[in-house]
């Protein structure tokens, strides 16, 4: 579902045989295996090891760089590790990481030239409050910059407008079976671990300079959500991990009505499910 933005940002930053790429909650890989298909050595990390076992896998198996995009690129390396409770530089040390482009962000040319955080598509409500989850994805961003070479672009993603954003009235629903105060919770207020809420105007800035990284442009992006049937819906949406709380706060079988009715309104005649997203992206720099 999120290819669209993936593609738009790397051929924005031009990503290929001469990017050293850090993904930071990369998930089962599925971005990092586009940039490598790129020519670009990849490093990525994540706290849930068994999707880091799927993005190894994928990675494994990728046929090579995409065929004539870069002609004649060479085969790159590629990290996988598991962001602990130490931090993203106890992560990477002693890893090999520094093979696919760990450096001391000196302008030696060993550091890391592009960064991507996603992961705040599943977690935003983030950047504006003034402690929650937003103080450790900043203090993760201030980690990876030091990394990078001065002047790499370090990349925040989120929601668009609710608005433009259809899956937002569907998230909403996990947000308040798990969190019964949901509802009276101030947008942009400090969001409860549970909680979901849609990226605000400023928010990616905002993330961006408590980490020290300097705006440099943003972009919007088409990413709509299509399922084959309804069933396939509401599987997808449940992988997220953004249900995770509201199963445990009710249980698995009501989590699953709710979500069934919330997309009945994005149902199509034909049985698909249908749901137009605009996503928007933030370039910074180290």
């Amino acid at each position: 579902m999120l290819v669209p933005l993936y593609e738009a940002v790397y051929e924005r930053l031009e990503v290929g045989t001469g990017t050293r790429l850090l993904g930071l909650g990369c998930g089962s890989g599925l971005a990092l295996l586009m940039a490598a298909a790129r020519g670009a050595a990849v490093c990525g990390v994540d706290p849930d090891e068994e999707r880091l076992e799927l993005a190894r896998e994928r990675l494994l198996a990728r046929p090579g760089p995409r065929p004539g995009a870069h002609p004649g690129a060479p085969e790159r390396a590629a990290r996988l590790v598991r962001l602990g409770d130490g931090g993203l530089g106890d992560a990477l040390k002693g890893t090999g990481a520094e093979a696919a482009g760990s450096g001391t962000g000196t302008g030696s040319g060993t550091g890391f030239t592009v960064v991507t955080a996603f992961e705040p598509l599943s977690a935003i409500g983030s950047g504006g409050g003034p402690s929650g989850p937003g103080d450790a994805l900043s203090g993760r961003l201030a980690a990876a910059a030091a990394l990078a070479e001065p002047g790499s672009p370090v990349v925040l993603a989120g929601w668009g407008p609710p608005e433009r954003c259809a899956t937002s009235t569907v998230l909403r629903v996990g947000a308040r079976l798990a969190d019964p105060m949901f509802p009276q919770l101030p947008l942009g207020g400090a969001p409860s671990p549970a909680r979901w809420q849609p990226c605000g105007r400023d928010d990616l800035e905002h993330l961006a300079q408590r980490a020290g990284l300097r705006p440099d442009g943003s972009g919007r992006v088409a990413c709509p959500f299509g399922y084959a049937d309804m069933d396939s819906a509401v599987r997808g949406l449940l992988s997220t991990g953004l249900f995770d709380a509201a199963e445990r706060a009710t249980d698995p079988t009501q989590v699953r009505k709710e979500i069934a009715e919330a997309l009945h309104p994005y149902r199509r005649a034909d049985g698909t499910v249908w749901m137009e997203n605009v996503l928007r992206y933030l370039i910074a720099r180290v």
